[in-house]
């Protein structure tokens, strides 16, 4: 049991270190909100958008905010893996929970379940951005798909890859 409450701490350790040194949350919000906004006003330069300035405005909030929540679900399906390790017994423990929890290198079973989680969370980037935050932005629909997809693409949570052991070596 005492294994399972460590690595149930690993899997969740950025967002608890968000709660234990809030000081942070200075830095992890304005660098995602840049990020977002860039992304934003980069694909519609490519795209050839008009007003750019205007719709970047009045899209961001919404995007950066989606995003966070993309993240927490893509968090929430990371720790379902390991906190299910209990049901499943030690097969269970040693290469999902391990490598969800730990290294996502660990096998490939870790590492696909890994990869799944961060394409449902650019999955829900593409969709709450497509379906919400660009509901009444006034561009063709066909924009609005490739500039989800090019957030979704560009800001899926990649360092869920991030072996967390590393901190714990």
């Amino acid at each position: 049991m005492k294994e399972n409450s460590v690595r149930l701490n690993n899997v969740i350790f950025p967002i608890w270190m968000l709660f234990l040194f809030p000081i942070t949350w200075l830095v992890v919000l304005p660098v995602n909100f840049l990020i977002d906004l860039l992304v934003i006003v980069l694909t519609m330069k490519f795209l050839k958008v008009e007003n750019i300035k205007q719709k970047a405005k009045s899209t961001i909030l919404k995007v950066w905010l989606f995003g966070f929540l993309s993240d927490f679900v893509g968090t929430a399906l990371m720790l379902l893996a390991v906190v299910i390790d209990t049901k499943f017994g030690a097969w269970w423990s040693e290469n999902i929970s391990f490598g969800v929890g730990y290294n996502p290198f660990n096998n490939v079973l870790s590492f696909v379940l890994v990869t799944l989680f961060i394409f449902i969370s650019g999955l829900c980037i593409y969709l709450f951005n497509y379906k919400i935050s660009f509901k009444k932005l006034d561009l063709d629909n066909s924009k609005k798909k490739k500039l989800s997809l090019s957030l979704a693409i560009l800001t899926a949570p990649y360092l869920f890859y991030f072996p967390t052991m590393l901190f714990y070596q």
